[in-house]
This record gives structure tokens, C-alpha cells and sequence, in this order.
């Protein structure tokens, strides 16, 4: 990383742009920032920290002390920063938070933070960020680096050169965890002490488990007798293996109770089902003795039913034999009834002969000829008459097309009248609706435009309060804010008032001070009762960095509710709420006629190019009409002559009658009359034939029978379903009494050689059911010996499953234990030392030996650091010590005791060892540019030169160092400087001298 120019305006002492260009000291390789004490040398190094991480060295509280306050309120505050990392260079801008004058309305506004990240691309700058958190975000990749890795590499800060070396192991551990990442290691620690727990969880739950069981196989084995006959003494609670070898002799207890339970069972289901067997043979031989009574009963019963149906039986052989005569007699008297009904029909068709005009003595088929003939003759005019009339039917629907032709053309001649004016109607229309349509486009961005511009105005109404509210909670932070940092002022004053009045109370006149080694002590400080304590000076800060914390976020808040008034006022313009909103409905009226406009605007268009179309129909239409019209009147007078020649032909042939078909149906009803009577008469002689040929069969076959006549052949008839169902009667009487015979001879042999005692059967019950109450007994006593045994079989599985669960749970408990112990570094670690620790120890290895390559030589070979692991006292943290070897006694020392050029060398060494490691650790990272602030007036001009000539080879590669010191001898060795001067007015200037000042 090589840092190329650095501007600071309004930052710290400077208040008018300072500009520094690093790339001057190129060919020096080495430079001095000199200045008197107060001018603002280190302000340098914060610009140089600030542009890069938004933060400085020397201070963690709020950004505003950042900005000058020699600055009038219209000063801006910015620091510019340019340089080069992995061959890229970049530009970054930031300006912390400030208050300036307001633009509107008078007092001052908070300006926000802001920054800005910038590429050097093909010859110009290009933006690559501008918000703060994307700025950092990109900062962080490009850098490679935190603050914190910074200031320990490339800016070694005042106030901080020495801390490493001097630092107690647990404040040095906290900063190479934070420099090197190795925090993840204290999660794995973390991570395996929580497995040990929950290993040891697991195994004290699976143990639990296995007495758990344990306890209840023995409540089991207790509760149903199966302990040893000779009642010996039981396990220990504690003997688990003890206790499950009890179970398992219990459970061969338990298996040969079953099985003396199951041959109990066998032998009761035996007897059992013995009884269960003569009960039933008893109650069989009952049954039996039963139904032969019942059978015998049953044979009385049909054989006294007998005559009974003996006369049933010769009814029905009476009634047979008639049915065998049933048809001829039937025959004869139908066939007498057809002939009286054909008298009857042949009487009254003479009598509507008669009626119409004939006689009875008329020769019908004579009659029946003439009419025939008549009727033949007419039909033929018959047939003109229906031609006329279908001819003057025509004739009227003619003169009926005619008219309503007449009639069309007429409404066509009338509509092509008005067409020019509906013409000309039309196209008015349409042109004043084109014109009113062609205007929608830009009313819609208008009016989208006007809807913007109204709603940033009711969204500055709705802001504005907020806003204000938002500078007073900012106003009131700032002042809890600055109202928190002079609390701690005051606190630290005091303290340091505290410290000087204890050790003035320690003075004795005539002895040195141990500050400043005099023997007189004319004005020692006065003591402070009212001591501050470290949790005093603790709680201010806190309070102060909360406040700071709490001033940010109103700053924040109150700048976003400023910039959100600024952008709604911007779009709303000039005017107010009220005059948008009218604005807008007007222009909504307008879109809206707009688009009726441009919606009816289609139908206007297909209405004009329709009435050009009705024309052009009317009139081919009219053509068609006037030629149909001629048509129709030449068909009527054609017409005319033929029905005039028909309506003759029909006149003749109707005679007085009303017309032809009229004289037909008169002739056509006397025809059908005198064939009506023939058809009587010749029905007549057939049926009085029949009906003789019926009494000679009839009277033939009653001679032959044992009937007196057709009446008594009647009377012996019988109806079909009462001839079936006597018929039934006695079949089903001779099968009832068959079957009642065999049934009782059938029982009469079984029952032959059977007897039966008076209450057998009650005492085979009682037997029988006394037998299955034993047999239930002992189905019931083996089933809960069975399940007493197999609740114990599985309590067994489970037991001995635990035990195995058990057995693999101790294992890895003991496993993960013996890790997780050594990782936290408890026994079996002997160094004492966990993970992290062990890790952060190999790292300052590394440091120490990189040191002591630049340590010898500063020190000419004296001094020489060494990492201890040894263990620490009283449980301090350990393994992170350092220790150095004086070679002039052979010992070991505490860095505590070297002086303060010892001690700078030393630092020195060590921070830049630091760096080196830091840097390979980062990826590598080139470091062309460092810079040391302050240290270099505790050396004595020996020592100071060993420590040039260190610095003059970090200088090595075209590496550039600056150095912070007002020590005049470096200012004669450094002809490149950086020269910081305070101005009679106040503010500082930056003054820069190279002997052989870089291109660029």
C-alpha cells in the first residue's frame, strides 16, 4: 500500500485546504513531520486514518471533534486521501458531521457525514461508492486491513507505539486476537466444553435410565412372588450387573410359571369340553322324545282331515268334467248373441236409408253403381274449383308483394333524400371528436405529472412536523452529548488533581521527589478529597459514549427528515395542497371527456363509412324493387284469363249446390249409406248360420255327458284360482300326510332303545358350566404369568440395551472430556494453556523473531526478546509473555524495567516485527508507506543513531517512512520534512520541504 496525497481542510488545527503530496518523498525514502508541540503534527496521521476508516487513533468518541475549530460556520470539512494498493489507485473523500447555517429560515442544521470512493480508470476518476457503509464495505476489500491491523502496521500512533511490548499477557492476548482473528479458536473451545456437557448429560441419563428399569423389573419381581426360594439377600442398589443377573434369574421363574400354568390349562379344557359333551348328548335324547310326540301329534291331525278332503276331491272331478264342455256351450251362446247384434245393426242402417230418401225394397248394388259413377264425373270439376281457388290465393298475395314493393320503394327514395344532410351531420361530429380526443396523450402526463407534484405536497405537510421534531431531539442530543464529554473532563482533571495531591502528600522536605528527583518542594498540590474511581471514570465514558451514539442517530434522523422536506418540496414546486388538488380534478374532467372522446371516436368513424355503404345498397336495392314490381303486375294479368276459363268449368259441374266438392260429399254420404245397409244385411245371414251350426255341436256333446244341460254344466264350473287352490289343498294334504308317517316311523326307531331319568339334564348343566369356570380360571392364571413373563423379558432387553447405550456413552464421554479439557487447558495439559492461547503463542513467536533481527542492531547486540510460555500466577492468563535478555548480565527482564530509550527501541522493534507478521498474514499486503509518531527524545544520540539507521533501511525498496518528532538532531539528519506551523491566528499551516520532490 503506498499513500500518494493527502488534503485536509477544516480538519483539526487546519482550517483553509493543506495538501501534502507523499509522492515527493520518493527519492528521500525518509521524511520528518516536524512542528512545535500543539501545532498538529499527529493531525497528519488522523486525516490519513479518518479518510481510510472513519475513525483516528487518538480518540473513539463522535466524529464532530474531527472538524476544526478555527472554521467559521460556512467552512466546509473534508479530508481527501490518494493511493495506490495491488497496482489500483483510489481516491477517498470523507467529511464528518458538522453543524453550518441553514439554507431557509435562519440558525444552523447538522450537515450529515458523508463519503465517497473514486477509481483511477484510463485517465480519469469514476465512482465506485458514496455512501458511507458501501464505502467501508469496498474500503475493507481493497484494504485488506482493519483499523486496528493499521495502526499496529502502517501508523504507529502516539500514545499506542508502546503498548504491545508493555502490556499485561491478557490485554496483549485481547490484541493479537484482535489483529490476527483467532476468536473462532475460543469458539471451538466453547464449542467442545458444551459436547462434554452434553456427553455427560447423556451418559448420567442413560445411567439413570438403566436403575430406572432396574427399580421396576424388581417392584415386578416382588409384586408376583418370583424371588428365590431360599429369600437370599438382594444386590446392592449400586451393583447394576448384580441387579440384572436377578432379573434374569426371575424371568426363568416367571417361564416355568407359564409353563405349570399352561398344563393346568390343557387338563381343564379337557374336563370341560367331557361335560360340555354329555350335556349335549342329554339334551339331544330330550329333543328326540320331544319331536316323536310331536310327530305323532302331527299324524292324528292329518288323518283326521281325511273325508274332508275326499269331497274336495270329487268337486274337483266335477268340475273337470264341465270345463271339457265348457267351450261349446260358451260357443252357442256367444254365437246366438252376435246374431241378435247383427239384426240390431241391419235395423238401423234401414232406418237411416229410410232417412236419407231410400226404401227398403231399393236394389242396393244398382244404387251403390249409379252414385259411383256420379261421383267419379264430379271430381274432375272438383279439382278446377281447388285450382280456382288456389289461383285467387295467388293472385291476392301478387297484389300484396306489389303494394308492400310499392311501399319500399317509396321508404328507399325517402331515406336516399336524407343522406347528404345525415352526411354532413356525421362528419361535423366527428371532426369536433377528433379534436377533443387528440388531446388525451397529454392530459395523462400531465396529469401523472400534477398527481407527483400533489402527492410530494401533502408528503411535506406530513413531513414538515417531524422534521422540526427531529432538529429538537437532535439539538437536545447534542447538548446531552457535550454536557457527557465535560463530565468526563471534569473527571479526569480531578483524578489527575487526586494523583498529584497523593504524591505531594508522600513528600519530605530534604529528599528527592520521585518525579522530578528536587529536594525542595515550595508549591506541592493540594489533595482532593473526593477521589475518582476507575468505575466513576468507567461509567462517564460510557454515558458519554452513549450519548455520542445517541447524537449520531438524531443527526442521522434529523438529516434524513431534512433531505426528505428538501426532495417533496423540489417536486411540489410553488404551490400548495389546495391549488394541486383543484388543479388536478380539473385536468381529471378533461381526461375523462378526453376519453369518451377517443372511445366514441371508432363508432363516428364506421357511422360515416356506413351511410356511404346504406347509399350504395339503397340504391341497387331500389333498382331490384321497381324490376320485381314489373314482374308482378305482368303475372296478374296472365292469371286473370285462367281463373275467368276455371270459374265457368266449376259452375256447370256444381249444379244448385254451394259448390262441387259440396255435391260430391252429398253423393259420397248416400253411397256409403246404402253400402252401410248391404254390408247389414249379408252380416246378418252369417251370423244367423253360425249360431245354428253352435246348438247342433252343443246339444251333440250334452248327450254324451252326465249333465242335464248347459245350466248344469255352468253350475259345476269352478273359477281357475279356486280349481288351483283346492287342487293344492289336497295335494298338500296327501304330502303332509305322507311325510307325518314317516317323520313319526322314523323317530319311533331311533328312540327305540333311549331313556331318560327326570332332571339328567339340569345336573349335566351344572356340571358342565362348573367345568368351563375352571377351565376360564386356569386361561386366565396362564395369561398373566405369560404377561408377567414377558413384561419382564422385555424389561430385561431394555435393561441390558441401556446397558450397552451406557457402555458406549462412557467411552465417548471420556473421549470428548479428555479433549475438551486439553483444548480449555486443563489436565492432562500440563502448559496450562487452551487453543486460543496456544495458537496466539506460535504467532508471537514469529513476532519476536522478526523483532530481534532489528533489535540486535539497534541495541548493538544487547538486547534480545523472548517469548515465556511459563505459567502465571494466581490463574492469570499465560503463554503470552515477553521477556528480554540483557546480555551484559545473562538475565532475563522485564520490558517493565528497561528505560525509556530501552524501551523505545524495543517498542519499536517489536511493532514493526508485528507488522511484518501482520501483513504476511493479510494476504501479503506491501507496505510502501509507515509512519512512527513520537519516541525519539527519550534517546541518547548513540541510540538515537542506531535507531536512524534503522529506519533508513525500512527505507529499503522504495518503501517511504515518516517520522513524528520534534527532536532538533533528526530535523539535521531528515532534509525532507513536513513542517507544521501555527499561524498568529490560530490556525495551522503545513509547509513541505524535499530535497528532490517526485514527478506527479
Amino acid at each position: 500500500m503506498k499513500l500518494h496525497r493527502l488534503e485536509l481542510t477544516g480538519f483539526g488545527p487546519f482550517r483553509e485546504r493543506q495538501s501534502v503530496d507523499f509522492d515527493a518523498f520518493d527519492d528521500d525514502g525518509l521524511f520528518l513531520i516536524s512542528g512545535r508541540t500543539g501545532a498538529g503534527k499527529s493531525s497528519i496521521l488522523d486525516g490519513v486514518s479518518f479518510a481510510l476508516y472513519g475513525s483516528v487513533p487518538r480518540y473513539d468518541g463522535g466524529d464532530r471533534r474531527l472538524r476544526s475549530d478555527h472554521s467559521f460556520l460556512t467552512d466546509p470539512t473534508e479530508v481527501r486521501l490518494e493511493f495506490t494498493v495491488g497496482g489500483t489507485r483510489w481516491r477517498v473523500t470523507r467529511a464528518p458531521e458538522y453543524e453550518r447555517p441553514a439554507k431557509r429560515g435562519g440558525g444552523l442544521t447538522l450537515e450529515p457525514a458523508r463519503a465517497e470512493l473514486e477509481e483511477w480508470v484510463d485517465g480519469a476518476w469514476v465512482g465506485r461508492a458514496a455512501k458511507q457503509r458501501e464505502v467501508g464495505i469496498a474500503l475493507d476489500e481493497v484494504l485488506g486491513l482493519s483499523a486496528q491491523q493499521f495502526q499496529q502496521v502502517i501508523l504507529l500512533a502516539q500514545n499506542k507505539f508502546s503498548r504491545f511490548l508493555l502490556a499485561p499477557n491478557a490485554e496483549r492476548q485481547q490484541l493479537l486476537r484482535t489483529l490476527f482473528g483467532t476468536r473462532r479458536f475460543e469458539t471451538y473451545k466453547e464449542a467442545l466444553e458444551e459436547r462434554r456437557r452434553d456427553a455427560q448429560k447423556r451418559l448420567d441419563e442413560g445411567s439413570t435410565r438403566v436403575r430406572t428399569l432396574l427399580d421396576v423389573a424388581e417392584r415386578e419381581i416382588t409384586e408376583h412372588g418370583l424371588h428365590p426360594a431360599d429369600g437370599g439377600e438382594p444386590p446392592a442398589e449400586a451393583d447394576v450387573l448384580a441387579r440384572t443377573s436377578a432379573v434374569e434369574r426371575a424371568l426363568v421363574r416367571a417361564e416355568y410359571r407359564v409353563e405349570a400354568r399352561g398344563n393346568e390349562r390343557a387338563l381343564a379344557t379337557t374336563r370341560a369340553d367331557a361335560a360340555v359333551a354329555e350335556h349335549r348328548r342329554l339334551l339331544e335324547v330330550a329333543r328326540r322324545r320331544a319331536d316323536l310326540q310331536t310327530a305323532r301329534d302331527d299324524l292324528a291331525a292329518r288323518e283326521a282331515e281325511t273325508p274332508e278332503v275326499a269331497a274336495l276331491r270329487a268337486r274337483v272331478e266335477r268340475a273337470r268334467a264341465a270345463d271339457a264342455l265348457r267351450a261349446p256351450v260358451e260357443s252357442a251362446v256367444r254365437a246366438a248373441g252376435e246374431w241378435s247384434a247383427a239384426q240390431e245393426s241391419r235395423r238401423a242402417a234401414e232406418g237411416e236409408w229410410v232417412a236419407a230418401g231410400g226404401s227398403a225394397d231399393d236394389d242396393l248394388p244398382a244404387v251403390i253403381e249409379d252414385l259411383t259413377g256420379r261421383i267419379a264425373r264430379a271430381q274432375a270439376a272438383a279439382e278446377e274449383e281447388r285450382d280456382a281457388a288456389a289461383l285467387t290465393d295467388a293472385q291476392r298475395l301478387r297484389r300484396e308483394d306489389l303494394a308492400e314493393v310499392d311501399a319500399a320503394l317509396d321508404a328507399l327514395d325517402a331515406a336516399l333524400a336524407a343522406v347528404p344532410e345525415r352526411r354532413q351531420r356525421v362528419a361535423t361530429d366527428l371532426a369536433e371528436t377528433r379534436a377533443v380526443a387528440g388531446r388525451h396523450d397529454d392530459l395523462a402526463g400531465a396529469r401523472a405529472e400534477l398527481a407527483t407534484r400533489l402527492d410530494a405536497a401533502r408528503s411535506l405537510e406530513r413531513l414538515t412536523p417531524s422534521a422540526a421534531a427531529a432538529d429538537a431531539a437532535y439539538a437536545e442530543a447534542n447538548a446531552r452529548s457535550a454536557a457527557a464529554s465535560a463530565h468526563v473532563g471534569e473527571l479526569l482533571r480531578r483524578r489527575l488533581r487526586g494523583y498529584a495531591g497523593e504524591l505531594a502528600a508522600s513528600l519530605v522536605d530534604g529528599e528527592p521527589c520521585t518525579v522530578c528527583g528536587a529536594t525542595a518542594h515550595p508549591r506541592p498540590a493540594a489533595h482532593d478529597l473526593a477521589h475518582v474511581t476507575d468505575d466513576d471514570l468507567a461509567a462517564a465514558e460510557r454515558d458519554r459514549d452513549e450519548a455520542a451514539a445517541a447524537e449520531r442517530d438524531a443527526a442521522q434522523a434529523a438529516a434524513a427528515a431534512r433531505e426528505a422536506i428538501a426532495a417533496a418540496a423540489a417536486t411540489a414546486g410553488e404551490r400548495d395542497v389546495d391549488a394541486l388538488a383543484t388543479a388536478l380534478a380539473d385536468l381529471d374532467a378533461d381526461l375523462t371527456a378526453a376519453r369518451a372522446a377517443r372511445d366514441r371516436l371508432d363508432g363516428l368513424e364506421k357511422a360515416a363509412a356506413e351511410i356511404d355503404e346504406l347509399e350504395a345498397t339503397a340504391q341497387g336495392e331500389a333498382v331490384q324493387l321497381r324490376q320485381r314490381a314489373g314482374a308482378l303486375r305482368e303475372e296478374i294479368a296472365a292469371a286473370e284469363g285462367a281463373l275467368a276459363s276455371a270459374r265457368r268449368a266449376v259452375d256447370a259441374a256444381r249444379g244448385d249446390y254451394d259448390s262441387v266438392a259440396a255435391r260430391i260429399a252429398v253423393d259420397d254420404d248416400h253411397r256409403r249409406l246404402a253400402g252401410r245397409l248391404l254390408e247389414a244385411r249379408r252380416h246378418e245371414q252369417t251370423r244367423r248360420e253360425a249360431a245354428d251350426a253352435a246348438d247342433r255341436d252343443r246339444d251333440e256333446r250334452l248327450a254324451d255327458s252326465a249333465f242335464s244341460g248347459p245350466a248344469d254344466v255352468l253350475d259345476a264350473l269352478l273359477p281357475a284360482a279356486e280349481l288351483t287352490r283346492v287342487s293344492e289343498r289336497i295335494d298338500a294334504h296327501a304330502a303332509a300326510l305322507a311325510a307325518a308317517k314317516a317323520r313319526a316311523f322314523e323317530l319311533e326307531l331311533a328312540s327305540v332303545d333311549e331313556t331318560l331319568d327326570p332332571g339328567a339334564v339340569e345336573a349335566a348343566a351344572d356340571a358342565a358350566a362348573a367345568a368351563d369356570e375352571a377351565r376360564t380360571a386356569a386361561i386366565a392364571a396362564e395369561a398373566d404369568a405369560a404377561g408377567v413373563a414377558t413384561g419382564l423379558r422385555d424389561l430385561l432387553h431394555r435393561i441390558e440395551t441401556a446397558n450397552g447405550a451406557v457402555a458406549t456413552q462412557t467411552e465417548e464421554a471420556a473421549a470428548v472430556t479428555r479433549l475438551a479439557d486439553t483444548v480449555a487447558g486443563r489436565a492432562p495439559n500440563t502448559m496450562k494453556m487452551d487453543l486460543e492461547t496456544f495458537v496466539l503463542a506460535a504467532e508471537l513467536e514469529e513476532i519476536v523473531a522478526a523483532a530481534n533481527l532489528r533489535l540486535a542492531e539497534m541495541s548493538s547486540g544487547r538486547y534480545t526478546l523472548r517469548h515465556s510460555d511459563a505459567k502465571q500466577a494466581r490463574g492469570a492468563a499465560s503463554g503470552l509473555s515477553i521477556e528480554v535478555l540483557d546480555a551484559h548480565t545473562g538475565r532475563l527482564r522485564s520490558p517493565q524495567s528497561l528505560s525509556g530509550g530501552e524501551t523505545f527501541l524495543a517498542s519499536l522493534a517489536l511493532a514493526l516485527g508485528l507488522a511484518e507478521v501482520v501483513t504476511s498474514r493479510a494476504g501479503g499486503i506491501r507496505l510502501d508507506t509507515l509512519f512512527i509518531d513520537e519516541g525519539f527524545g527519550s534517546l541518547d544520540p548513540e541510540t538515537l543513531e542506531l535507531a536512524m539507521r534503522t529506519l533508513d533501511e525500512l527505507r529499503a525498496g522504495g518503501r517511504v517512512v515518516g517520522v513524528i518528532s520534534h527532536v532538533e538532531a533528526m530535523k539535521d539528519q531528515i532534509p525532507a520534512q513536513l513542517v507544521v506551523e501555527a499561524t498568529p491566528e490560530g490556525p495551522s499551516v503545513v509547509r513541505q520541504e524535499a530535497l528532490s520532490p517526485a514527478a506527479g
